[in-house]
């Protein structure tokens, strides 16, 4: 009995191992290159398979190479700033794309992953998970903006240790150094004494530094420093 079933355990492995194998060689290669209008090569484009982030980008000369299911119905390329495209998928191994600048694609929104999202921090940008904690951030992309009826309202409640009352920011435990507790406002790397007019459908993304992270604002980031990048300023 021990030894018909140490077989029909055997049997069961090598199965399950062809299976898999199967699966394996089912996969198919598709590779392309994507470029814009000029045929300069687009680098850092996402593919795009069945409407879903695969995690694969261009390369910096344009190509792509990815492994994709028979089964699969749309491969496309997306891209924040150059527009996106998507084509059906019928099997074949090399689709290449062009892109003009117009928004082909629907229903779909890039995976942002966690700790890899941009972050202004005043002289340069940096991923989320590498800045410390005297950085706060709120993205200005996420679909809740439109309910926001100015940039006082978006910035409320999203940043630890920022009130907002009214038309006022104050961060908390920062010691001022003159008589007003406003921070430095700063809109695409430019210093502005308000904010009233920044509509939330135009915000990018805002940042909120503080402690050693605003200490390259001097004396005028003393209460704190408010970066505020905007849709279409390149930043």
């Amino acid at each position: 009995m021990k030894a018909r079933a140490i077989i029909l355990v055997m049997i069961i492995l090598v199965a399950a191992n062809q299976a898999e194998g199967q699966k394996r060689e089912k996969l198919m290669t598709v590779t392309g290159t994507v470029t814009d209008t000029e045929m300069y090569p687009v680098a850092g484009a996402l593919i795009v398979i069945d409407l879903q982030d695969s995690g694969t980008k261009t390369r910096k000369n344009g190509t792509y190479k990815i492994k994709v299911r028979p089964d699969v119905r749309s491969v496309g390329v997306y891209t924040s700033n150059m527009g996106s495209a998507v084509t059906v998928f019928e099997g074949q191994q090399k689709i290449d794309f062009v892109l003009d600048g117009t928004e082909a694609m629907v229903n779909f929104a890039p995976v942002v992953r966690e700790g890899d999202t941009k972050v202004d921090i005043g002289y340069g940008t940096a991923k989320k998970k590498d800045v410390n904690t005297d950085v706060g951030y709120i993205d200005g992309q996420t679909v809740d903006n439109a309910s926001y009826s100015n940039i006082y309202d978006m910035i409320q409640g999203k940043v630890p240790g920022v009130d907002v009352v009214g038309n006022t920011i104050t961060i908390r435990g920062i010691g001022s150094l003159n008589l007003s507790s406003d921070p430095l406002f700063v809109v695409d790397g430019v210093v502005v004494s308000s904010i009233d007019n920044i509509s939330p459908r135009e915000v990018k993304s805002i940042s909120v530094l503080k402690g050693s992270s605003a200490a390259i604002y001097g004396t005028r980031g003393a209460n704190g420093v408010i970066l505020i990048t905007l849709i279409g300023s390149g930043r």
